[in-house]
């Protein structure tokens, strides 16, 4: 009996210990669980956050591979239609490449990079594979001035494909326009005839394309309609072109720049 008891004593009070230990043993032991739960959270957000960056470097590296393919392969492309082109035309020609386009408002110039080492000269035309971009009108050894359709003092000799009514084209200061000059009112022309270039003057080859024109406004007791033109050519937007050997050689003088 006395064992019984005793033991019974000892039970009872390990149930008293125990239930008063618990709740300290639970105070002291949550702030550690909770530091060890703050650090894993923290730590886990910092890894998803250089994960995430090092995943957008990636995405941006790959998509900057991309764009560089599909700009060579548009590059080859666009190559590949100026030398069918140049077959088409049948004329010695030059690939040419953009260097810079002239700021200045009331002209409209290029830079190529085709010079007299080159064998350019005054006079040479500049074209594209949809139309006819300009003319040379400086040379340096390296690089040449490049006067587009679309200058104000530039007059391009056309006729409509249509009917083969002739005329001049001629640049308007705006990139995208030139205007037929002095048109009569009653002159059989529709708003979408094609104009090409109708080789007079030597200077273009007869025939290639143009624009096309896209208004026409003839007003009654006018003499002359006024006609707008789209050139084909892209003028200032080309990276590449083709230089053409003008038809007939000219006395024009070669300006040489440096």
């Amino acid at each position: 009996m006395m064992i019984d008891h005793r033991g019974g004593y000892l039970d009872t009070t390990r149930v008293v210990l125990s239930t008063i230990v618990s709740p300290l043993h639970y105070a002291v032991d949550t702030p550690i669980q909770i530091v060890h739960w703050v650090n894993d959270h923290f730590t886990s957000h910092a890894s998803l956050i250089r994960e995430n960056t090092r995943l957008r470097h990636k995405l941006f590296l790959n998509q900057a591979k991309l764009r560089k393919f599909s700009d060579l392969e548009a590059e080859n492309v666009r190559l590949r239609q100026l030398l069918g082109s140049a077959e088409k035309i049948g004329e010695k020609v030059l690939i040419t490449e953009l260097l810079a386009v002239d700021m200045d408002p009331f002209s409209r110039r290029i830079m190529i990079d085709k010079g007299t080492q080159d064998g350019v000269a005054v006079g040479h035309s500049l074209i594209d594979i949809n139309g006819v971009m300009g003319q040379v009108i400086q040379t340096g050894p390296s690089s040449s001035t490049v006067l587009l359709i679309t200058d104000p003092s530039h007059a391009l000799p056309v006729q409509v494909n249509r009917n083969g009514f002739r005329s001049i084209a001629l640049g308007t200061g705006i990139q995208d326009s030139l205007e037929l000059s002095h048109i009569p009112t009653n002159t059989d022309l529709n708003i979408g005839d094609v104009l090409v270039t109708s080789g007079l003057g030597g200077r273009f080859p007869s025939g290639y394309p143009v624009g096309e024109i896209t208004y026409i406004k003839r007003d009654i007791g006018q003499p002359f309609a006024k006609i707008l033109v789209k050139p084909y050519a892209w003028l200032e937007r080309n990276r590449e072109a083709l230089l053409v050997k003008p038809m007939t050689h000219t006395s024009t003088t070669n300006n040489t720049v440096p």
